[in-house]
């Protein structure tokens, strides 16, 4: 089931940038990414309530309080770079270096999460970099 979760970001992550390449033109990168912040915690929100989990809010730790307030900081660096990029850029260059966030993740789960980087993961990762490399020339 994860597979069609992950599958489902893609598609979903691949329309984002093509909207906000359309959405975004003469408006502030800031106040755009302000603009979609709303929208995804309204979102985000709904569907805590849809599906009645908001009384597991009482049973998180602080550690990972900490950590999803550390993770939320960074989304939203990201969101602030990204449409800062795509306002100056081409969604088809912008997004292949965005991607590379897929290499910089494996590494840093290797170096943190000592998760496995195998010789699979090497060579993915070198495909990855050497695709968004031409991409962008």
């Amino acid at each position: 089931m994860w597979f069609w979760f992950a599958l489902g970001s893609a598609v979903f992550a691949a329309l984002t940038s093509i909207l906000a390449k359309i959405g975004i033109e003469g408006v502030n990168s800031n106040l755009a990414t302000a603009i979609r912040t709303v929208v995804v915690v309204i979102m985000a929100w709904g569907m805590v309530f849809l599906t009645n989990t908001q009384s597991g809010i009482r049973s998180i730790s602080r550690k990972s309080w900490i950590f999803l307030i550390l993770s939320g900081l960074a989304t939203g660096a990201s969101w602030l770079c990204y449409y800062k990029a795509l306002q100056m850029g081409n969604a088809s260059k912008v997004v292949p270096i965005d991607k590379l966030s897929v290499v910089i993740t494996l590494v840093l789960a290797f170096l943190f999460l000592h998760e496995e980087f195998t010789t699979k993961s090497l060579i993915g990762c070198a495909l990855i970099g050497v695709g968004t490399l031409v991409m962008v020339i």
